[in-house]
Order: structure tokens, then sequence, then C-alpha cells
């Protein structure tokens, strides 16, 4: 495990009868088990979707379960990706975003096909992956 996994690890607090604090570790897990990934998005020979928001956003908040979910349904088929552009900036710099959260989706060749901003469903996600040939 490396330090900023550790880190960030150290950061997450679960307070008793919280929702938030559940969205809070679902959204640190997500991540955490995404941070190996970073150097190698877009994904070439994968569709792949980013989501660069960050952990105290609300609308981030919102869509961390559902990463989680796609990530988890999508594996092997698509790679699906957090960046928290306030903790690391350099994303945000990289893939040119104006607000938070912003997802990006890549073809195969890991040009950008599409781009939305603001709080996007799981229904939305779906359909736009499956526009992309993935089932």
């Amino acid at each position: 495990m490396d330090k900023k996994m550790m880190r960030l690890l150290s950061r997450i607090s679960i307070k008793k009868n919280s929702g938030v604090s559940v969205l809070t570790l679902a959204f640190a897990l997500f991540v955490f088990s995404t941070a190996a990934f970073g150097n190698n998005i877009p994904s070439k020979g994968k569709v792949t979707m980013i989501d660069l928001g960050a952990k105290a956003c609300v609308p981030c908040k919102m869509m961390a379960p559902i990463l989680v979910k796609m990530e988890k349904e999508y594996a092997g088929r698509a790679v699906i990706h957090f960046y928290d552009v306030w903790k690391d900036r350099e994303p945000a710099l990289k893939f040119k975003i104006r607000v938070i959260p912003t997802q990006v989706f890549f073809d195969r060749e890991a040009k950008e096909v599409y781009r939305h901003e603001g709080f996007m469903s799981e229904d939305e996600i779906i359909r736009q992956l499956a526009k992309m040939g993935v089932k």
C-alpha cells in the first residue's frame, strides 16, 4: 500500500448513525481501489469513463455509490475511474474541466467522445456506455 493510499485511509472518519459517513466511506473505497490505475487513464483498448470531482462536493458524494457499483458491474469490460481534483489538481488541468463533477468518456482508442458536467445518474452512465458498445 503506497503512502497516498495510507493518507486517504487515515482521513476517513465514521460517525454512528450518519448517512454521510457511509457515502464518505464508499467514496474513499472507490478512490482507494482505482488509485493504482491513475497513470494509465484513459485506458487504450477499453472504453473508459472518468469522473473528476471531490470528496467534499455534494453531487460528487451522491455519485460515489453509483461509481462503486459501476466499477464492479463493468469490471473487465470498461474502466471506471475517479479523480479527486481538490487533492490533486493535475487531472483537472489535464482534462480541462470547468466544474465538478465532470464525467469524460473515452473510446477504445483513448479518444474523448462524450463529456458531461454535473451529477450523472446511473441510467445515464449505462446509456452512454451502451452507445459506446459496452454491454
